[in-house]
């Protein structure tokens, strides 16, 4: 299991209101994909277990056509 710590910094710009600032951070954190990373470790999966769900989800991008 890693220990690292990714840290995000939004300094406040001169000016700028409060909502401004949060957007911001809260679009950094999208981009960063820092949660999608979290949701994704919630929980141990096994090689198997991994490659089974990829498998699925390959074959529903299929059908849909993507």
């Amino acid at each position: 299991m890693c220990s690292c710590i990714m840290a995000l910094e939004v300094s406040i710009r001169e000016g700028e209101t409060q909502d401004s600032l949060l957007r911001r951070f809260q679009r950094m954190v999208q981009v960063s994909g820092i949660l999608r990373e979290a949701k994704a470790r919630r929980y141990f999966l096994s090689k198997g277990e991994a490659a089974r769900l990829k498998a699925q989800k390959s074959a529903r991008r299929r059908r849909l056509g993507r």
